[in-house]
């Protein structure tokens, strides 16, 4: 079977496992391994349970109604996110607790109390109804790291309208297409922000967004937020068109304070964000409210072990579903203290976000394994310079983590004394899906280890038949509460992508075969061991065909960064005409380390050694980077271009274009 195109094989094995720290796990919100079948026994009532600590203005008349591939969460419920997130917590003693710990890349701080934030808040929306904003009406938001992202984010689900955030690195032209999409009526954004010293002008692209190439007629208001330079100038050179623009100082510190929350139905839209398709437009991907706030609010407290005494960063940007989720709705849902930062991690210089956790005594630290491996790369000593000791749980997200990383983590930011979760979700499920619990879950380096409780993850063939061990395609087979309710104007869209790929297949088998059952693919390859444990390999475009074994880049990047002298690599398939496809490696070194013909060897031998002579790589190309999007994701898909000699696809989206075209020179000169 390993060599049939409906599994993949799975061929990296790890043996280390860490048991929750006894300390950790004593004092743990979760401490019994009986919560997985009580959930998996009655998933309605443990959601149930979670909801029902959410405020409600009227209490649902059903938890669940599942019409595949439609689900409706707590019908007939009333509710209102940012209610949920500031005025419930105003009666008691986190009225004067911190909400916000906000830093600029400068330096400059602003702080909140939940009463101070809420206030914010309610005069926001106020501005934004002077303004004509409805409930039901979409507002975009194009703003940096600032706290006036989360306030217009909470001012929009205060007055029932749905908010669609861009993130503030995307062009134009990828603001005109979301906006036109979205058909918002109102734009927030800002003067501009801060990265790497530079100021990105954000006020500039937007106004290009919306008077060039047909512009985007729907929008009546601009919203503009000052972010203030050193010397109090505006920033990016922005200009304000009289009758459209406004500055956000002028418009919300006159609005009036009170602005009662709307009372939003459970499956009111909350928001749409647009996430990149592998064909044609973006996915404007549709959440609603009372679902969405019941599995947010359950996966930070539960996964993070979320107390009121702890400080919290997410070092995602609001732009992306890990700020939404992790940074705005879930944490100030849960009463958290969150800290935002707005710049790089290396300004001014590789310290800085070990810098920011000692100055303000963060205790859980959640990062996207592509940071992991940048800090890894620039060496043990920038951490080591500051007290990390505040910290007592850390999180990874955005993609799976090599098992070295994650060691690295655990024993240069956690100093052996923290548990990691490594978090795998989608910004489709809208919530975390698979995930240890830091107090009851042996944690393995690199894998997920398992499902949510409530959530049913499974392995599954193409046929539908179930993997118990080994490595198939990842398949969610139950409906959760923060599930996507559909793509933004896209029916079809929705059902074609996420729904079709077991439509009509028996799924399971013996007892658990389930004939017609409607089954969500995430696009993701995964295996699962001996163990039970889930390891995300990627995404099945991602998968290699090497002389008719599948073989997902995770397992060959992972054992390429498993050697001392490798702080990141990305593979790729290259065509080869016996083979069908040959393993390409790009590969970053530590810094120190020399790019030689015998570390070249060196490593394609690792590989070997680590999974087998099928993985060994026919290319290896030393980089000083790779190229990744703004939101730090590797573009495979332009490697392979160059790997094949092609002309490069849209490199729009990239942090550094100019990586690209530097490795492109590399790879043919080399070639030549």
């Amino acid at each position: 079977m390993a060599n049939e195109e409906n599994t993949l094989d799975t061929l990296l094995t790890e043996d280390r496992a860490f048991p929750p720290p006894p300390e950790f796990a004593r004092a743990a919100l979760v401490s019994d391994p009986g919560i997985y079948a009580a959930a998996d026994a009655d998933p309605e009532a443990f959601w149930a349970g979670w909801a029902g600590r959410l405020h409600w203005f009227k209490p649902w008349d059903r938890v669940l109604d599942w019409q595949p591939p439609f689900a409706r969460w707590f019908g007939g419920g009333t509710l209102n996110a940012a209610y949920n997130c500031l005025d419930r917590h105003l009666d008691g003693p986190r009225r004067t607790k911190r909400a916000l710990a906000w830093e600029g890349e400068p330096g400059d701080r602003r702080e909140y109390t939940y009463e101070q934030l809420h206030a914010e808040v309610s005069r926001a929306a106020s501005a934004l109804k002077g303004m004509g904003v409805a409930r039901g009406d979409r507002v975009a938001i194009y703003l940096p790291m600032v706290p006036e992202a989360a306030v217009a984010m909470l001012a929009c689900a205060r007055i029932g309208a749905a908010h669609s955030v861009v993130f503030g690195g995307f062009s134009a032209e990828s603001l005109r297409d979301r906006i036109r999409d979205a058909q918002a009526k109102v734009l927030i954004t800002a003067d501009g922000g801060y990265r790497r010293g530079g100021v990105v002008a954000l006020k500039r692209a937007a106004d290009e967004a919306l008077e060039e190439e047909g512009g985007c007629p729907g929008i009546e208001h601009v919203l503009v937020v000052r972010r203030h330079g050193p010397d109090g100038e505006v920033l990016g050179g922005a200009r304000m068109k009289q009758g459209r623009d406004r500055w956000w100082h002028d418009c919300v510190a006159g609005a009036e304070a009170e602005c009662p929350a709307e009372e939003m139905e459970a499956e009111d839209l909350l928001y749409i964000l647009y996430t990149s398709g592998t064909t044609g437009k973006p996915k404007g991907i549709m959440h609603t409210t009372g679902g969405y706030m019941t599995q947010v609010l359950a996966t930070t407290q539960l996964v993070f072990d979320l107390k009121d005494d702890d400080v919290y960063w997410c070092t995602a940007d609001v732009g992306w579903v890990t700020g939404h989720s992790y940074i705005v709705y879930g944490p100030l849902a849960a009463g958290a203290t969150v800290v935002m930062y707005e710049g790089a991690p290396d300004a001014p210089d590789r310290g800085r976000m070990w810098k920011i956790v000692e100055d303000y005594r963060v205790t859980i630290f959640y990062t996207a394994p592509t940071a992991i491996r940048a800090f890894m790369k620039w060496g043990v000593d920038w951490p080591a310079k500051h007290d990390l000791s505040s910290l007592r749980l850390l999180g990874t997200v955005g993609e799976p983590i090599n098992p070295e990383a994650w060691i690295w983590y655990h024993k240069h930011i956690g100093h052996e004394r923290c548990p990691i979760v490594d978090t795998w979700w989608q910004t489709e499920t809208g919530a975390i899906m698979i995930t240890p619990l830091p107090g009851v879950t042996e944690t393995v380096p690199g894998s997920a280890t398992r499902a949510f409780p409530g959530i049913r993850a499974d392995i599954l063939t193409l046929e539908g038949r179930r993997i118990e061990v080994g490595g198939g395609f990842l398949a969610l087979r139950r409906p959760w509460p923060s599930m996507l309710r559909g793509i933004w104007g896209d029916e079809e869209r929705f059902r074609e992508t996420y729904w079709s790929k077991w439509a009509g297949k028996t799924v399971g088998e013996g007892d658990d075969a389930q004939p017609g059952e409607s089954v969500y693919f995430p696009g993701d390859g995964a295996k699962r061991d001996e163990r039970g444990n889930f390891w995300v390999i990627g995404r099945i475009d991602d998968v290699l065909n090497v002389a008719g074994h599948r073989i997902g880049t995770m397992e060959v990047e992972s054992a390429l960064v498993d050697h001392p002298a490798v702080a990141e690599a990305a593979v790729v398939g290259k065509a080869h005409e016996l083979k069908g496809q040959a393993v390409a490696a790009f590969v970053t070194l530590k810094e120190g380390q020399e790019p030689t013909d015998a570390l070249k060897k060196e490593l394609s031998d690792h590989v070997v050694r680590k999974i087998g002579a099928i993985a060994r790589p026919d290319d290896i190309l030393f980089a000083g980077d790779l190229p990744k999007t703004r939101s730090g994701k590797i573009m495979r898909r332009l490697l392979k271009d160059i790997a094949e000699g092609r002309a490069l696809g849209d490199t729009t989206t990239l942090a550094d274009p100019g990586v690209v075209a530097r490795l492109k020179g590399d790879y043919e000169s080399r070639e030549g």
